[in-house]
């Protein structure tokens, strides 16, 4: 016997129950940024790797060591899956030529890819919901980005979701702080772990975002990058709290929160809980307005942020939310070759009327039939025999407590049966408004 495959570790199935729960959320996503005026964008799965490269940084931990790369076999091209949506999204807006129509606001849902260690909320294909703004200067749209989550986690009921924001200045500001930081940190290179002793003279901003605890007494005395901040970035900075504050959306100024990807400037947030354990970050963000011009585009200001599904959902499930599978409005049963022929053609017949109905496929008796009909939930019955087809009847059999007419069976006319049925489980009100 051949061995069974399975899905790649980290690369995980969705089965229907859990499906389900994300076809919910993804139309909660799709009502929610309607509401702010963002319009859909869908972009490739696989995408050249030198925009990855020039876009994230050829010195950050995703190119460096995550990133799923090949070379295609039919042209040598090097290719990657996307680790992130931003620079496919931008790429995407310059390739179109989009910001010659004016600002952009966009989002786009699906997978992304990078190879790390598998863990509960980290995965190797994980799923976003990117936002971009493109276009737009000003402290106002990172503002209203922010508050866009908070209302999402209102409509999503999900509770102890904080707020930390930072700015990370302009380039020059950077540069500043940059040296004083590697300076500090040299004179306390023997107390650097392996990862931090690595990034200092390439990326030693990602050190002061250290998970080592070790490594904590040493990162709170260094050089803040705030402190660098000229009067043009603080009064963006300024603008972003005031706006906030207006709108009375809590937040802590995190001075340590950096981003991982080089291309942000000015703003950065990220949304966090203390509920998922190590992986607590359900969103994060900010503006980069360098980016459009680094991937070849006229300088344009933007920004935007991205959620990750599966910590949400596994937040969403921890707070004790839960999602009732759906239930079809009837289920036909049938027995016999001329009843068959007749209940295949009753369920198109509903259908196509706006009914779910669940066709009993694959044969067996009556009383087994009935028994998954009551086990589907579904809040009829309907019964086709011979005697049903002979005279193209239906018998109706309610299944569920609550109707108005007795909870017997019946026969309808076949072209009466869509009427009757939706006045059964669909009962319109009366003049006075009661059912």
């Amino acid at each position: 016997m051949s061995q069974l495959l399975q899905a790649i570790r980290g690369m995980n199935d969705i089965l229907s129950g859990d499906a389900e729960l994300w076809e919910q959320f993804e139309q909660t996503i799709r009502d929610w940024l309607a509401a702010y005026g963002y319009r859909p964008i869908r972009m490739p799965l696989v995408e050249p790797t030198a925009l990855f490269v020039r876009a994230i940084g050829e010195v950050t931990d995703i190119v460096e060591k995550e990133m799923y790369s090949f070379e295609d076999a039919l042209n040598g091209e090097q290719l990657t899956l996307r680790p992130e949506g931003t620079a496919s999204c931008v790429r995407a807006v310059l390739q179109h030529n989009l910001l010659y129509g004016g600002a952009q606001r966009l989002w786009y849902m699906g997978p992304m890819f990078r190879h790390e260690r598998p863990q509960k909320g980290r995965y190797r294909q994980f799923h976003q919901v990117g936002v971009e703004a493109l276009g737009i200067p000003g402290p106002d749209v990172d503002a209203e980005q922010i508050a866009m989550c908070a209302r999402l986690w209102d409509d999503l009921g999900l509770t102890g979701i904080r707020l930390e924001i930072n700015s990370l200045g302009q380039g020059e500001e950077r540069a500043r702080h940059r040296a004083d930081l590697v300076a500090y940190l040299e004179q306390h290179q023997a107390m650097l772990d392996a990862d931090a002793q690595r990034r200092l003279h390439t990326n030693p901003l990602r050190i002061l975002d250290t998970k080592n605890p070790a490594l904590q007494e040493l990162v709170n005395g260094a050089p803040k990058l705030i402190d660098y901040l000229g009067e043009a970035s603080l009064k963006h900075f300024e603008g972003v709290q005031q706006l906030l504050r207006d709108v009375a959306i809590p937040y802590q100024i995190n001075p340590r929160l950096v981003r991982g990807l080089d291309y942000y400037n000015l703003t950065v947030f990220e949304w966090v809980t203390d509920q998922l354990g190590a992986q607590g970050t359900v969103c994060a963000g900010g503006r980069y307005d360098g980016l459009v011009a680094q991937l070849g585009g006229k300088p344009a200001p933007a920004c935007g942020f991205a959620l990750g599904i599966e910590r949400l959902l596994a937040l969403w499930q921890e707070q004790g939310h839960r999602h009732d599978a759906p239930v079809v409005d009837a289920y036909l049963v049938h027995q016999g070759e001329a009843a068959g022929r007749f209940a295949f053609r009753v369920a198109e017949a509903l259908r196509g009327r706006g009914f779910a109905v669940h066709l009993h496929c694959g044969g067996g008796s009556f009383k087994t039939q009935m028994k998954k009909a009551d086990a589907s939930g579904a809040a009829v019955a309907l019964i086709v025999g011979d005697d049903e087809t002979a005279v193209n009847e239906v018998s109706i059999k309610p299944l569920r407590e609550g109707f108005e007419q007795p909870v017997t069976q019946y026969r309808v006319a076949f072209d009466e049966l869509a009427d009757t049925l939706g006045e059964l489980i669909f009962p319109m009100e009366d003049d006075n408004g009661s059912l």
